[in-house]
């Protein structure tokens, strides 16, 4: 398989749900649990990209302080 894959939060919960019902571990340790936290890390990265409208100065994202 050639390519990056990002996993998607689709991705983890097909994980998650297969693994549930398969009687396997779904525990905070598991893999369904880590296919969930690469999801949320991913998704995280890709709206952190999108909202940082690329390129803003420094005296910009210093903003004002209250």
């Amino acid at each position: 398989m050639s390519g990056k894959h990002q996993m998607s939060k689709s991705d983890a919960s097909r994980i998650q749900s297969s693994q549930a019902k398969g009687g396997k571990d779904t525990s905070s340790h598991s893999f369904a649990a880590r296919a969930q936290s690469t999801a949320d890390r991913s998704a995280a990265t890709q709206n952190t990209s999108k909202s940082s409208g690329g390129g803003t100065s420094s005296s910009q994202s210093q903003g004002t302080k209250k």
